[in-house]
């Protein structure tokens, strides 16, 4: 639809690190869907992170985006990889405390999902100047999202307690084991996002959707490329 938009197009600042296109992800591989390393959202929604991104840059900090519109094709790849119990590549990092079994009981993996409509986005903050990240080598020894930050993978991001897509009740935004820095960190995030309409996920510190959704009932399946927006 002509209401979306690649957020490069809208604000070339902000920090795109998409996880997804990587196998530096839960699932250990490349997902289905992803063709570009690009951010595609919803106008309004992008034009919002816009806003966001200019005050934080006045405070000396950037938005980094992981993942944001997600096809309806990617999260089918993430409900076989589920179902696939003898797949866990990636359990020493993502979820060293969660059995593969509980991942749809918890909630950790659904059958949609608020990005293939276009206005949810998962993100965090890095000081600037960033610095660069290392690539992720498939097969490399793994370390647990929750651990301190100087044991986890790194990420030119501020510490917020745990990675990204840590399945852990650590990743509560409010938990209450997340003290000092980090719960700062948190609610410079949530706060600046809170702002200009943003709605955090309480189960994840890093998942905001923007209200109210352009499309809230529609789950698209077009690929993530340029291509996709072409038509425009």
């Amino acid at each position: 639809p002509k209401e979306f938009v690649a957020l490069r197009d809208v604000d070339p600042t902000i920090i795109q690190e998409m996880r997804y296109i990587t196998p530096h992800n839960f699932v250990g591989e490349p997902i289905d869907g992803y063709r570009k390393p690009m951010c595609i959202l919803t106008e309004p929604a992008a034009k919002a992170l816009h806003r966001v991104q200019r005050k934080l840059l006045r405070k000396g900090y950037s938005l980094k985006v992981y993942d944001c519109y997600r096809p309806q094709r990617a999260v089918d790849h993430f409900v076989r990889w589920a179902e696939d119990l003898g797949d866990e590549r990636m359990k020493a990092e993502f979820y060293p405390r969660v059995d593969k079994s509980r991942l749809f009981a918890d909630g950790y993996i659904a059958k949609k999902s608020g990005h293939s409509r276009g206005s949810t986005v998962d993100l965090t903050v890095v000081r600037l100047p960033a610095l660069p990240t290392r690539p992720y080598v498939p097969g490399e020894p793994l370390t647990p999202c929750y651990g301190p930050q100087s044991e986890r993978f790194p990420d030119n991001s501020v510490d917020m307690g745990t990675g990204f897509d840590c399945f852990d009740t650590l990743s509560h935004t409010d938990d209450p084991r997340v003290t000092g820095k980090q719960r700062a960190h948190r609610e410079l995030l949530r706060g600046a996002l809170s702002k200009e309409g943003f709605v955090n996920l309480p189960e994840e510190w890093w998942h905001f959707t923007y209200k109210p959704e352009l499309f809230p009932d529609t789950y698209f399946d077009f690929p993530v490329s340029r291509r996709s927006l072409a038509g425009h």
